[in-house]
């Protein structure tokens, strides 16, 4: 899908491999190996994404690493955009008919900032009739690239509007933060 947007497919996996490890600092050859481009076309796009202000470069003895600068104008936006195309997201859009009837999937930003959090809190809220199984699947695939647990809550439409209803803490803590709508809309799943 993002191909129209930008055309460039080394750019396009560049941003993918920054925005899906945002913690991650990586030097030319790394990024060339990850992303399977030529060395020529990687440089060029590290160049332009570096001149932008999107990637900060350091030189550390022979080697020029690049991170993501997250005090960039457009960080959060790039961050949503490409949290859409990561492991997560993919396979619940792909398995999105086997899940069940969605109203609602939220996912944290927390998520797609790789920030930790706590026992409490969790990171994706699937509201609607949701076949749990189908659910767990996907969660069990993609915390093998995330390297932890997925905190996650499935709740029938119902039991979600009661529980907004009655200032549920839990609920309202998820519903205040930023999230990533990739069922839904934000809008209406705060109404």
């Amino acid at each position: 899908m993002l191909q129209h947007i930008i055309p460039s497919k080394a750019r396009r996996k560049i941003l993918e491999l920054f925005f899906h490890h945002p913690s991650e600092n990586y030097y030319l050859r790394r990024v060339v190996r990850e992303t399977g481009e030529e060395v020529n076309a990687v440089k060029r796009e590290l160049d332009i994404l570096s001149e932008e202000k999107l990637l900060l470069k350091e030189r550390r003895l022979n080697k020029i690493y690049y991170t993501l600068n997250k005090n960039y104008h457009f960080y959060d936006e790039f961050t949503r955009i490409f949290t859409k195309t990561g492991l997560l997201s993919t396979l619940i859009y792909k398995n999105l008919s086997k899940i069940g009837k969605i109203k609602f999937i939220a996912l944290s930003t927390k998520y797609a900032k790789n920030i930790i959090i706590k026992e409490d809190e969790i990171y994706l809220l699937m509201v609607g009739i949701i076949v749990v199984a189908e659910v767990e699947s996907i969660i069990a695939e993609a915390e093998k690239e995330f390297g932890r647990s997925i905190n996650y809550t499935v709740m029938t439409e119902d039991e979600f509007v009661f529980r907004k209803k009655n200032n549920d803490p839990f609920i309202w803590r998820f519903l205040k933060q930023p999230k990533i709508m990739l069922a839904g809309t934000e809008e209406e799943l705060n109404k």
